[in-house]
């Protein structure tokens, strides 16, 4: 009894930093090759997928939200109800960076119809959204591999 207990403290005090919030239960920690790390709260559930971060009025620095799709898809973004600008950064099964939509702008037009669509012009599983400049501000380009 007293092994199992001393290996169930050793387990969850390398599970890293505890999470703050009830959103950090549903977080990736995605790091950049420069090493600069983005909280991220992950989706995969369709609906999720759907909303992505309509609504919002604000990012924090150094959060984000990543996409997780089942398979490598085109899977092209819209920025229907969301309000704030945003870096929009594609990448495959291997985490490599396939496309960046750098500055999109939120959507200004009341109907979704009204709404362009962005990216997925490469097959991608995996899309990171994070606040608009910071693709560019981190060096970002296509073929970086993102860690998480």
């Amino acid at each position: 009894m007293r092994s199992a207990s001393l290996i169930l403290v050793v387990l969850l005090s390398s599970c890293g930093e505890k999470p703050s919030s009830m959103q950090d239960l549903a977080s990736t920690e995605v790091v950049f090759p420069n090493r600069t790390k983005i909280m991220a709260e992950t989706v995969q559930q369709q609906l999720d997928l759907m909303r992505g971060l309509m609504f919002r009025e604000s990012l924090d620095p150094n959060r984000g939200m990543l996409f997780v799709y089942r398979k490598e898809d085109f899977a092209p973004i819209w920025m229907y109800q969301t309000k704030i600008p945003l870096d929009i950064i594609w990448a495959d099964r291997d985490h490599r960076i396939v496309e960046i939509s750098a500055n999109t702008p939120p959507c200004a037009s009341k109907s979704a119809r009204g709404c362009p669509y962005y990216g997925g012009h490469r097959k991608a599983q995996f899309v990171l959204e994070v606040n608009a400049g910071i693709a560019a501000k981190n060096g970002l380009k296509v073929g970086d591999a993102l860690d998480f």
